[in-house]
């Protein structure tokens, strides 16, 4: 056996690193505190109540569409523009972007703005186009 793995060892380079690949979002989602959510869930909690939809795209982004009553704060003016946003503190926050890649970075910054209810939107923008959801230009 170890003769096999000593002779394919880049073999079993590529393995431990691909699947290092895989499983670095979750492993960053643990680390984050990230919660993340699909579509029907950010659905439920919109129509549940006084959600806020945290859109940080830039702004040419967030113009060309967008999740009905969403806010634009672009993840880079994020931690200086969130008194923009404090009276949501306590209520709860899905963050979105183009495809879920910028949401860990804005949640981030929101818990340590001590903001508590806050969720990642997975797949962003992309996936609220492909369940056929509402988007507003």
């Amino acid at each position: 056996m170890a003769q096999f793995l000593w002779d394919n060892i880049h073999l079993v380079a590529l393995l431990a690193i691909s699947g290092g690949m895989l499983l670095w979002p979750l492993v960053g989602n643990l680390i984050s505190g990230a919660r993340q959510i699909g579509t029907l869930e950010a659905t439920r909690i919109i129509n549940s109540g006084d959600a806020l939809i945290l859109d940080v795209r830039d702004p040419s982004e967030f113009a060309a569409g967008r999740i009905p009553r969403s806010k634009n704060v672009p993840l880079a003016e994020l931690a200086k523009r969130s008194d923009e946003i404090v009276r949501f503190k306590d209520k709860p926050v899905i963050v979105t972007c183009g495809t879920g890649s910028r949401t860990t970075g804005a949640l981030k910054v929101l818990k340590g703005a001590g903001f508590s209810n806050v969720y990642a939107l997975k797949g962003g923008l992309t996936s609220w186009r492909e369940a056929t959801l509402p988007v507003e230009k």
